[in-house]
């Protein structure tokens, strides 16, 4: 793709105008406008046709005479440029008159072809230019097409004439175009010129000024540019014009009537103005090229000497390049970092010391001989070219392989110091690690070794707890002893160089670790030891609370009022029992448990034992006397039950023995037989009921008798009930007995009179049935008879035992009956009967009899089913009959018989029943009808079953009909229902107009949907009863889902009207809803308020932090509605806005109510807030309040309970113990702290439970200070007590080894003399032994006295021990005495010479001893020595105590026997004294040798371990290692500053051993000779050594301070880099802003780093300062230290200069900003003011149109004057920025342009409302006086009185009244002829409806008026009133 140049752009623009002004003329003429009449269309048309034309011909002319000005040098002309250039010919001309290049030649000929050709190679040419061409073709130049043709002509001007125009400026940043560059020639050269303002090239250069400056400029000589005036431009133009073609030359492209035009043809004046560019550069070029001659010469003679220095040069580069390549290429790196740091710092002196000078020196090679050869070629000599191999090319190739050496050496070096910084990073970071675990593995073994677990439950579990969270967090802390092993392996792997030390300190870290976690297992099994201790004591606490509690219960002496009452107590205290009983093994699993912590197997024991067993004892004991309690009260529980039990059976046989004579008191003794019997059996029944009871009675008496007896509480009582049931019963007995005989009599007459009649009926029947006279109708009935009679007869016979017993029961009978009329006169009755019957007896009697009776029954049953069947038979027809109906009336009626025909089947079912029972009888008898009398009663029940069947389903039928009928009439209810809210909704239609009637709409509809979800659920349960009906009657399931569907249709155009009413509400659904919103809203503020309004004020803590929360999320609950209440707040605010209405008003008292509401809501959640706080802390105060007390009751208990122990173990454990008890009061102090301060704070607080607060705090603390106070007093006391116990046991040892050793003293078994002498010499041995341990009977005495004199209270019991062991320490020794001296006279003279013999032996062994020479090779041997010497001395004192005992043993021998035995006795005793006396000498001898060979192998010692000290120091004080940073230094200036310390604390030291070698004595010295001089040859190595030490460290002192002072220059460099590398990424940013604002905070934040930048000045001076001092001071790193300088210095100055580029660029982005804002605000108010300016209100009556032209009339004064003045200022500031180049120019414009339209549009639209309104009011006022015209018309036509008068003087008046009416209505007629005016006038400027409106108003008051008018005649014209008169008119006249 090609490239295209400026000026191809150029012409493209000219091109796009050119085609935009034909298109617009194409467009003129294709298009049809819409009023081609429009005079002011074709003037437009008109005018721009002209404006084209005339544009055009001044192009033509301007470009015609510019190319002859060019065809002029080949003698070539046009006359026409249309013409002449269509051949293509002169074209091509042209061209290479412009170009100097040859083109093809013309084809000849004249034809349209040829043309075509030619002009095609001359298109092609300037296509081969890169000039560009659009939408031109040859056949539009050879058409002749004028603007083509014109445009082509400017495209050659551009490329040839002005496309290489450009002007040189001091900041040629921004290229520029060549019109752009040509606009700014002139500019500049035209500057300063009065009157010459060139800014674009058509109307700058109208006046002629321009082009006279321009000449002035160049040829001053030529214009006097003074005298020329501006007003006269036509003078101007043509005075320029001849002076540049008659002085200059140059061609008169435009004449001065071209210019001095309203808008001069651009093109044209670029044109000729381009031809000055080129003369007046032309003639600048030729005045430069003369100065260049004189310099040739001056060159060669120049380039000849440089030429010999290029030659030097380049081969010692080129040497020094070789050797720099070989250096480079060394990979022989240290292993270190120091060491590779040092390679590396060597490797960048190289480069910014060594390289940089002959990078200048190649570059300057360079330079040279580009200067060399430049000059050549200026002076057109033969180019130098160096040799071969020192040319430019061999350099660059040279100093690229330096370069790649660099680059490898650089990269090795990099990577190997990577590598090593890494090692380092990473030794570095395992050292720091290692550091880290090793602190933090120490720490918590110190803290896993504490057992401060608590001393109560809630401690204990907390501190398991924490261990749980320790061992999780040591448990996840092994990652992290494994990083530390992973970094040490891979240090390891590296082959770091310290590897050994990291793997020493990773060993120690993994040591540290493993016994972390043994302690930690350790820690946690007596953790869950004091755990479960305190689980232990807890369910102790609770086992003793829950007895507690059951001891209360059962200590109760509440023991019943009632039995009942008792039995409810015992039955409870069996529950209590058995949860005692339950508690049993509850107490033995405490128990067990209690084991572990008793039993002396367990190591670890975390409490003591002694504590746990008595607690665990009384445990038991309570449990015991508990379980006693539950005894004692279960037997008074029992002894009360048998109390009760007895007076409750007491008062049972009372009322039963007052209830049985009451009926034993009755005289009813029957009145026949039955009722006598039955009297007498029922009075048997109660005398074996007596007899029953009998025996209960007496268990229950001696029950009572037995509790009187006991002594009970009741037995009084008891005495008294006993002796009064006893004489009840005594009473009863009496009266039964009574009873009873009365009964027997009544029995026995009962019996004689029954049997009486019974045998007097019998007598009877046998008297009729022998009286018949029936004798048979033949044999057969006679002989049946006749057995009959024979029957009759035995029966006879066999009665009459019966009537003798007749008379034996008359004769056993009371006298009382036996004489009565009734029993004798029935006696002789029945002997009369008797006989009779004997007489007339018959056999078939009692057959008969029988056989009737029973037919009888059967009768009756017969009787009685007819009557049953024909019931049932009606009833069934009935049933049968009935016809369900489908009305729900008849349904009723049919119901209602059903219900009164229930009663009646209940009646007869009761008869059934009986007939059944009747049935059963004669079935039971022997009744010879059975089968049928079972048939009848199957078939009666089988036929009222099958009734009952029939009757449940008809009643079965009838409800289901009903069913259908209710729902079916719930169907029609619910739909006329619906209907009715369906002509309800329609009718609110009305409603809605005002705010009242939304009100009252809300209200209906609110009310509608509740009813509408009440109809809702109505509907739901008819489809359940729909789906339900449907199932149980299909075959009208249709119906039934018929009406369903129907109700379904009602319900849907119910919801439609529903929702047609809400959507055709529109602002009132809206403000409908705004109200609802406001209900609801307010509904929540209430409510919110209530929640807010409580007064509930928390008891606990959880409740507490309910009540916060639930108040915090009442907060939130509260911002969430803070949105809908500001939504809400406007949508208010805008409906109440300027109304006055007075719901309006109501609904704006309610918004302020709102508001009111809200702000209170917000006052009282915080006043309610605040309370909750204050409870909240009151809460967590308790809270840990309780936790406190708890820690003080446990301290108190354990302080209380703490018994002093009776042994020095069980008082060590019980400090120990107490220290642990010490730690947990430490550890639980803080927490006991913080609650203390917690209530002060809380009462500083004001908090509002202050005073409890106070008195807990105060509480508290005074109890903690009880508890310190305590503990610390039994401390003291526990020390004490340890002390005693001390004391106590060295006694107690003391006694038991006297006892021991007593009876050692108390042994007499001496009596044979062969071993007499070995238990002499034991025996004294045991004397040496008593003597020695004298020192601890006097030890034990003084530790006594002194422990009385600091403890008076233990002095009996430190006496009564010392007494004790005072008397027998004296026992001992008077028996061992006693047995010394038995042993002694038993057999002197044998013991004394056997112990001479053995300390012969003994002494003849020492001397040899110390005859030895062995004094020791070192210090160890020589110490060994002198402690067997000191064991031989020891001896010696113990032998010498013998040889004293054998001179006393040897004068006792002397005086016992005289003679041989006494010599021999007194030589062997002088001979062992002698031996012994000898041997003290050498024994003094060897102890003095053996101590100076100890001295002198010591001091060997002591030079040889300081003279290994100075070596150990020797490397740090000799050290190279200066540190490699600043805390590094630091470092070792601490390590050497130690070391001094050290050498400073050792000097004594040095000191004492060069003197203790000057006093060592001479013969010391002469031991050895060689090892005195090595002594002295090692001590003259430590003088050396030490002074060479405290020289190398104060040496190494001044090197590091050296370093420290180079280390702290760079990290005080390094910081001001970092931070001036920081500040220049701000400086350097492209952030924009985006908004005033935002630029704004830009410029004050660069401000403040400009002002920051500025304050660091003074840090780089410092800086500057301390390199200076350190150069002039010779610093071993001045060169780095300088260039180090050097590099801050600059970063400094390019610093403060990007800090002055962004402050010029933040300070345009601001005025960019600013006028973006202002150009903002300003269309935002244009925008605003073109709403009202485009509104279409016109009024809707006269005032309000008036109103309106008032306020529009005031609006658009305002927005003139404000507007423009707005306007203009934001285009000053425009212009501004234009004019100063800012980089959004075009933006600038843009948004100029922009608010320039819009405020155009705006005047616009103000003047068109303007002019609406105006028209709006006329046309209103026309209608006001119309209507005030018709009133007043119609006012006077109504006031024209009917009263025609009664007599001349009323006729006169009348007329008078007329006459002045008349005057008015002509006053009036102004008014209506105006009317008719306006309405003549309007209806010009109306048409349509308006123009109507108008005409009929018109049409009204003319008809009107002339109605008047004609009243008014005809009044004057009327008759008079009474007959005979004149008309009025005439009386007038």
């Amino acid at each position: 793709m090609s490239t295209i140049s400026p000026t191809d752009f150029d012409s493209l623009e000219i091109q796009q105008q050119y085609n935009d002004i034909n298109n617009r003329w194409d467009l003129a003429a294709e298009t049809n406008w819409d009023n081609e009449n429009s005079s002011a269309r074709l003037f437009e048309r008109s005018r721009i046709k002209a404006l084209a034309d005339e544009r055009e011909a001044v192009q033509k002319k301007t470009f015609n005479k510019w190319v002859n000005s060019h065809l002029g040098r080949v003698t070539c002309r046009i006359g026409d440029l249309y013409t002449d250039l269509r051949d293509g010919r002169m074209l091509i001309r042209l061209l290479e008159v412009l170009s100097g290049e040859q083109l093809p030649k013309p084809t000849k000929g004249r034809m349209r072809i040829h043309c075509l050709e030619n002009v095609d190679k001359a298109l092609q040419f300037l296509k081969e230019q890169k000039v560009h061409l659009e939408n031109m073709g040859s056949h539009d130049i050879v058409d002749g097409n004028h603007r083509l043709t014109l445009g082509l002509i400017w495209t050659i001007i551009l490329r040839f004439q002005i496309q290489d125009i450009s002007v040189e400026t001091e900041d040629n940043k921004e290229k520029k175009s060549a019109k752009e560059a040509l606009l700014l020639w002139c500019q500049m050269k035209t500057a300063g010129y009065p009157n010459v303002n060139v800014h674009n090239f058509t109307t700058s250069w109208r006046d002629g000024l321009a082009f006279n400056a321009i000449v002035h400029k160049h040829r001053p000589d030529v214009i006097e540019f003074d005298t020329l005036k501006r007003s006269n431009a036509h003078y101007n133009l043509q005075n320029a014009f001849n002076t540049a073609e008659n002085k200059l030359g140059l061609t008169k492209l435009l004449d001065p009537e071209d210019v001095n035009v309203d808008q001069p043809d651009e093109k044209s004046i670029i044109t000729y103005v381009a031809t000055y560019y080129h003369y007046f550069s032309k003639m600048k070029a030729l005045a430069v090229e003369g100065k260049r001659v004189g310099k040739v010469l001056d060159y060669a003679i120049e380039a000849d000497q440089l030429v010999g220095n290029y030659e030097s040069l380049a081969s010692e580069l080129l040497q020094w390049i070789e050797q720099t390549i070989l250096t480079l290429n060394d990979r022989q790196l240290a292993n270190s970092l120091n060491g590779v740091q040092n390679q590396l710092q060597a490797f960048n002196t190289y480069r910014t010391v060594e390289k940089p000078p002959k990078f200048t020196e190649k570059g300057n090679l360079e330079v040279l001989l580009f200067t060399i050869q430049s000059k050549m070629r200026a002076n057109n000599q033969k180019v130098y070219i160096p040799r071969e191999g020192k040319l430019i090319s061999d350099i660059n190739k040279a100093w690229e392989r330096l370069e790649k050496a660099e680059h490898e050496r650089e990269l090795a070096l990099r990577n190997e110091l990577i590598r090593q910084e890494k090692l380092e990073m990473l030794a570095a970071r395992f050292d720091r690690k290692a550091a880290m675990r090793e602190t933090w593995l120490s720490e918590n073994q110190r803290l896993v070794s504490q057992d401060n677990f608590g001393v109560e439950l809630g401690a204990v579990e907390a501190a398991t707890r924490k261990h749980e969270a320790i061992e999780t967090d040591i448990g996840a802390y092994g990652e992290r002893v494994a990083a530390v092993e992973s970094v040490a392996r891979e240090l390891e792997a590296e082959n770091y160089h310290d590897v050994r030390r990291v793997l020493a300190r990773r060993d120690n870290v993994l040591r540290l670790w493993e016994y972390l976690k043994e302690l930690l297992a350790a820690r946690r099994e007596r953790l869950h030891a004091h755990r479960d201790l305190q689980r232990l004591l807890e369910e102790m606490r609770y086992i003793m609370d829950w007895m507690g509690d059951m001891k209360g219960r059962l200590q109760s002496q509440d023991s019943g009022k009632h039995l009942h009452d008792v039995e409810d107590l015992l039955q409870t205290h069996n529950l209590v029992e058995a949860d005692i009983s339950a508690q049993a093994e509850r107490v033995r699993g405490v128990q067990r448990a209690a084991q572990r912590f008793t039993s002396d197997q367990q190591v670890y024991k975390p409490c003591e034992p002694a504590l746990v067993g008595e607690k665990v004892s009384l445990l038991g004991r309570a449990y015991e006397e508990l379980g006693q309690l539950a005894g004692e009260r279960r037997e008074r529980l029992e002894d009360s039950r048998r109390l009760w039990q007895f007076l409750w059976e007491m008062g049972e046989e009372a009322a039963w023995i007052r209830e049985q004579e009451q009926i034993l008191s009755g005289g009813d003794c029957g009145r026949d037989l039955t009722s006598a019997l039955h009297l007498l059996s029922k009075h048997e029944a109660f005398r074996d009921e007596m007899a029953a009871r009998y025996g209960p009675l007496g268990h229950s008496i001696a029950g009572g008798q037995t509790l009187v007896e006991e002594g009970h509480f009741g037995a009084a009582e008891c005495t008294e009930r006993i002796r009064d049931v006893r004489a009840q019963w005594a009473h009863l007995e009496e009266t039964s007995q009574l009873r009873e005989e009365q009964l027997k009599e009544a029995v026995a007459l009962h019996q004689f009179q029954t049997d009486a009649n019974d045998m007097e009926a019998w007598i009877l029947e046998t008297l009729r049935q022998v009286s018949s006279q029936e004798v048979g109708h033949d044999e057969f009935s006679t002989q049946t008879l006749a057995r009959k009679q024979r029957e009759v007869e035995e029966e006879i016979q066999s009665h009459r035992t019966l009537i003798d017993s007749l008379h034996e029961q008359a004769l056993g009978l009371p006298p009382v009956h036996v004489n009565s009329p009734q029993v004798e006169g029935r006696l002789a009755d029945l002997l009369l009967i008797e006989q009779r019957s004997v007489f007339a007896m018959r056999s078939w009697s009692a057959l008969t009899l029988h056989r009737g009776v029973c037919e009888s029954l059967a009768g009756a049953l017969e009787g009685a089913l007819p009557q049953l069947q024909r019931w049932v038979g009606e009833k069934e027809q009935w049933l049968d009959g009935i016809q369900i109906p489908t009305k729900l009336e008849d349904l009723e009626v049919v119901q209602q018989r059903f219900e009164t025909l229930e009663p009646e089947m209940n009646n007869l079912g009761t008869r059934i029943s009986d007939v059944n029972q009747v049935a059963q009888q004669l079935l039971g008898s022997d009744n010879r009808s059975k089968e049928q009398i079972h048939q009848t009663q199957d078939q009666l029940n089988n036929r009222w079953k099958e009734f009952q069947r029939l009757a449940e389903q008809r009643k079965h039928a009838l409800e289901s009909a009903l069913n259908i009928q209710n729902y079916h009439l719930e169907c029609n209810e619910i739909q006329t229902w619906m209907r009715e809210k369906t002509k309800v909704i329609e009718s609110t239609e009305s409603l809605g107009n005002d705010l009242a009637g939304v009100m009252a709409l809300q209200r209906k509809l609110t009310g509608m949907e509740r009813d509408l979800e009440a109809i809702q659920g109505k509907l739901d349960d008819l489809r359940n009863e729909a789906e339900k009906l449907a199932e149980e009657h299909p075959d009208q399931a249709e119906e039934i889902h018929a009406h369903l569907g129907g109700i379904q249709e009602v319900w849907e155009e119910l919801n439609a009207t529903m929702k047609r009413r809400e959507e055709s509400l529109g602002e009132a659904s809206k403000l409908q809803g705004f109200l609802r919103d406001l209900d609801d809203f307010q509904s929540w503020l209430s409510r919110t308020q209530t929640a807010v309004a409580s007064e509930d004020i928390p008891t606990s803590l959880p409740e507490a932090e309910r009540l916060l929360t639930l108040h915090e999320s009442i907060k939130n609950e509260w911002d969430n509605y803070k949105e809908d209440y500001e939504k809400m707040r406007a949508v208010g605010d805008e409906v109440t806005q300027g109304q006055t209405d007075a719901q309006y008003m109501f609904l704006a008292q309610r918004l302020q109510a709102l508001d009111t509401g809200w702000q209170d809501l917000r006052r009282m959640w915080e006043n309610r807030h605040s309370l909750l706080a204050q409870a909240f802390d009151f809460q967590t105060f308790l809270r840990d309040v309780k936790q406190a007390e708890g820690f003080l009751n446990s301290q108190e208990y354990v302080l209380s309970h703490t018994e002093m122990p009776s042994s020095l173990q069980g008082a060590e454990e019980a400090i120990k113990k107490h220290e642990d008890f010490l730690t947990t009061m430490e550890a639980s102090e803080e927490k006991i702290t913080g609650v203390v301060e917690a209530g002060r704070r809380l009462v500083n607080d004001l908090n509002a439970n202050s005073d409890k607060i106070q008195e807990k705090a105060d509480s508290i603390q005074e109890r903690h200070q009880k508890n310190r106070e305590a503990a610390n007093e039994l401390l003291s006391k526990l020390k004490d007590n340890r002390e005693l116990q001390h004391f106590l046991q060295d006694g107690q040892e003391l006694t038991l080894w006297i006892n021991e050793k007593m009876l050692t003293a108390q042994d007499m078994s001496y009596d044979e003399a062969r071993n007499l002498h070995s238990k002499w010499q034991k025996h004294q041995a045991f004397m040496a032994e008593l003597a020695s341990n004298k020192d601890w009977l006097d030890k034990i005495d003084k530790e006594g006295q002194v422990l009385v004199t600091e403890k008076p209270e233990l002095q009996p019991v430190v006496q009564q021990t010392l007494e004790g062991l005072q008397s027998q320490w004296e026992e001992l020794e008077s028996t061992t005495r006693t047995k010394a001296q038995c042993l002694f006279d038993a057999n002197r003279a044998e013991l004394f010479t056997q112990s001479c013999s053995a300390l012969d032996v003994w002494l003849k062994n020492l001397s040899g001893q110390l005859q030895s020479d062995d004094f020791g090779k070192d210090l160890t041997s020589v110490n060994i020595l002198l402690k067997k010497h000191q064991m031989l001395e020891h001896q010696m004192e113990v032998r010498e105590k013998e040889v004293q005992s054998l001179q006393s043993q040897a004068l006792a021998l002397s005086q016992e026997d005289a003679g041989v035995a006494v010599v021999e006795v007194d030589g062997q005793q002088r001979r062992v004294t002698d031996s012994f006396s000898q041997l003290q000498d050498p024994l003094n001898q060897r102890r003095q040798q053996l101590l100076a060979s100890k001295e002198a192998h010591q001091f060997n010692r002591d030079l040889e371990d300081e003279i290994l000290w100075v070596k150990e120091r020797m490397p740090l004080a000799t050290s190279t290692d200066h540190g490699k940073d600043l805390p590094s230094v630091q470092l070792l200036i601490k390590k050497n500053q130690t070391l001094q310390k050290e050498i400073q604390g050792h000097q004594p030291r040095i000191d004492d051993i060069q003197t203790h070698r000057r006093g060592m004595s001479p013969g010391q010295e002469e031991v050895d000779g060689e090892w005195q001089s090595a002594l002295e040859r090692r001590l003259v190595e430590l003088r050396d050594s030490w002074a060479q030490l405290i020289a190398e460290t104060d040496e190494r002192h001044a090197r590091l301070v050296e370093a420290n002072r180079a280390q702290q220059f760079y990290t005080d460099a390094a910081e001001a880099e970092a931070w001036m590398g920081e500040q220049e990424l701000h400086m350097m940013s492209e952030d924009k802003a985006k908004d005033e604002q935002s630029a704004l905070v830009m410029v004050k934040k660069h401000q403040t780093l400009e002002q920051a930048l500025e304050d660091y000045a003074q840090t780089i001076h410092q800086l500057a300062n301390s390199s200076r001092t350190m150069m002039t001071s010779e610093h071993p790193e001045s060169e780095r230290i300088n260039l180090r300088q050097a590099q801050v210095d600059k970063l400094y100055a390019g610093l403060k200069d990007l800090a002055e580029e962004r402050r010029g660029r933040l300070q345009e982005r601001l005025r960019l900003t600013q006028l973006k804002r202002e150009v903002d605000d300003l269309e935002q108010w244009i925008a605003e003011r073109e709403v009202v300016a485009g509104s279409h209100e016109l009024g809707q009556d006269y005032e309000h149109v008036t109103m309106l032209r008032d306020k529009f009339r005031e609006f658009a004064r305002d927005t003139s004057t404000i507007g423009q003045e707005r306007v203009d200022a934001v285009n000053g500031q425009a212009d501004d920025l234009i004019e100063s180049g800012h980089p959004e120019n075009a933006s600038v414009a843009e948004w100029k342009d922009g608010l320039n339209e819009a405020w155009a549009d705006l005047l616009e639209l103000i003047d068109t409302r303007t002019q609406m309104l105006a028209a709006s009011y006329e046309l209103h006022r026309f209608h006001q006086d119309a209507r005030e015209a018709m009133g007043r018309v119609r006012e006077k036509k109504e006031a024209l009185p009917s009263d025609l008068g009664r007599d001349l003087n009323t006729v006169q008046h009348l007329h008078r009244q007329h006459n002045a009416y008349e005057h008015d209505i002509q006053a009036l007629s102004g008014q209506v002829n105006q009317v008719q005016d306006d309405a003549a006038r309007l209806q010009k400027a109306y048409a349509g409806e308006k123009a109507e409106e108008i005409q009929r108003s018109e049409h009204s008051v003319t008809e009107a008026w002339e109605g008047l008018l004609g009243a008014s005649q005809a009044r004057r014209h009327l008759p008079a009133g009474h007959r005979g008169e004149v008309p009025l008119l005439q009386h007038g006249a």
